[in-house]
């Protein structure tokens, strides 16, 4: 159970995911192309899958915060920290091209983040191999999420592209950690559930 202590630290954290600005550590990619002059159905279009992508950080913060709460050994607590940190830059990134695009964040992004703050905190307490289990899926989900974001980015958004290709590339190597800590495969019910929830937050966070 947290102390006083744990739960204003992870007050605090919630607090910074979602109002204060995103660090990165890593450039940003794509920081040397050109901004490409859009037509502005192509930026609404870029702009809104960038929200849906920036939203997706946001669960995927909150989701390792509450993974590794009630995670049980050091291995799987530091899977999930390394995973968080990547995470975070993505959400500096989404920021900045969403700022670039002239676009919005969700309005409903304290929503996701506490449905999937709640979420991790259930898979972590289902026990360590079923936390980055859950870990490797969701990555595995945002990945094939992202390869549809591409495919439908405006062809003149290379700064958008080269944003999502390296997160791509991120989420990857963070599922096969997740394994190579010790994950288990989770069973269909599952799996079709997350895909459910995930159709369901990107379909709203396009619009809302």
């Amino acid at each position: 159970m947290l102390n006083l202590d744990q739960a204003i630290v992870n007050f605090d954290r919630a607090l910074r995911t979602l109002f204060a600005p995103a660090q990165s550590v890593r450039p940003v990619p794509g920081a040397d192309l050109p901004e490409a002059p859009l037509e502005e159905k192509e930026k609404r279009l870029a702009g809104a899958l960038m929200r849906v992508n920036h939203s997706g950080e946001i669960c995927a913060q909150a989701l390792y915060q509450g993974q590794s709460l009630t995670a049980r050994e050091l291995p799987a607590r530091q899977a999930l920290e390394q995973a968080s940190r990547e995470e975070t830059e993505h959400l500096a990134w989404c920021e900045q091209r969403i700022r670039a695009l002239g676009s919005r964040k969700s309005l409903l992004n304290p929503l996701w983040y506490g449905g999937s703050l709640a979420l991790g905190a259930f898979a972590g307490a289902l026990g360590d191999k079923w936390n980055l289990g859950f870990l490797a899926e969701t990555e595995r989900r945002v990945e094939r999420h992202l390869e549809g974001h591409l495919r439908r980015l405006p062809a003149r958004d290379e700064k958008s592209r080269a944003v999502l290709e390296q997160m791509k590339a991120d989420e990857a190597q963070h599922a096969a950690t997740a394994l190579a800590h010790g994950g288990a495969e989770l069973p269909l019910p599952a799996k079709l559930a997350m895909k459910l929830a995930s159709r369901v937050m990107t379909g709203i966070a396009f619009r809302v």
